[in-house]
């Protein structure tokens, strides 16, 4: 049985449920005891706060964990990054009051910054040669400029939203961040066929995430030059339709390529493009 550390909830909670789901596993998630077993595949998962996720994946009590890179990297625990899983992104980032005039990183010299990540800050201020008095908060950072409890922020930022809303500004991206799957550095051999199997499900939905499956008609003296337009991953199917002279071609592409050659497409003689979305991709 393979233990898995996730965090007990907020958006990275929400988006490990969804990966599990998509992989097939089954957890019961009206059950939100400390420990829960899954139904169909050899996976118990252990509900933790996000920051004890690296710690309990080091020392054994969790064998694997999804933790997202800033908490990691803040930790410094001495686990494995397993596979960068590609969600909950976001970055962690410098800000400070919108009225101030900011000159460059210098600026936080001799400053007082607020944050829950001292060590990531401090580094960064090394790397810098900058002098900061950094002050550890707990939750609610963004407030600490605004009642004069610094003059600044070092803290997670994704829409910007919440920095707006306090009148703040970002103004050095010090990391990105997203979820990371890390692993015990010691895992026994059963075990490790277990994540062997989990991670083989998580790469099938993951490479699926960003593809459609194209299908389109088109005159077939048309179809050697719209495959040459096509970045399949390999070579696209292509079908004889009933009506003599004309193809169904299919095939798989990134979903960002797709609005940049349907131009294309159209031009060289395709018509009724169907763009389809992948639930797996098994490589």
């Amino acid at each position: 049985m393979l233990r898995i550390a996730v965090q007990s909830k907020g958006r990275l909670y929400e988006d490990t449920m969804n990966l599990l789901k998509e992989t097939g596993i089954k957890i019961n998630s009206a059950r939100r005891t400390l420990l829960v077993q899954s139904s169909n595949f050899p996976l118990e998962v252990l509900y933790l706060r996000d920051d004890d996720i690296p710690e309990c994946v080091a020392s054994g009590v969790a064998d694997i964990g999804i933790v997202g890179e800033n908490e990691f990297v803040e930790r410094g625990e001495d686990a494995d990054i397993v596979r960068r899983l590609g969600f909950s992104k976001c970055r962690i980032s410098l800000a400070i009051p919108e009225e101030e005039d900011y000159t460059g990183v210098q600026w936080f010299n001799g400053k007082k910054i607020a944050t829950s990540y001292p060590k990531i800050l401090k580094k960064f201020a090394d790397e810098n040669n900058i002098s900061m008095d950094i002050h550890v908060i707990q939750g609610s950072v963004e407030i600490a400029p605004g009642i004069g409890l610094s003059d600044g922020i070092f803290d997670i930022v994704s829409s910007g939203s919440t920095l707006i809303s306090n009148k703040l500004r970002e103004v050095e991206v010090v990391m990105k961040s997203e979820a990371l799957l890390i692993g015990n550095k010691e895992l026994s051999k059963e075990k490790q066929e277990v994540l062997d199997e989990f991670l083989f499900r998580i790469k099938s939905v993951l490479v699926a995430d960003d593809k459609k499956y194209v299908l389109m008609n088109a005159p077939t003296e048309k179809v050697k030059e719209i495959v040459e337009i096509l970045p399949g991953i390999k070579s696209p199917t292509v079908l004889p339709l009933a009506t003599d002279g004309w193809t169904s071609i299919h095939t798989v592409i990134d979903q960002k390529h797709f609005w940049e050659i349907v131009g294309q497409l159209k031009a060289a003689g395709a018509e009724g493009i169907l763009v389809l979305p992948i639930e797996k991709m098994i490589l």
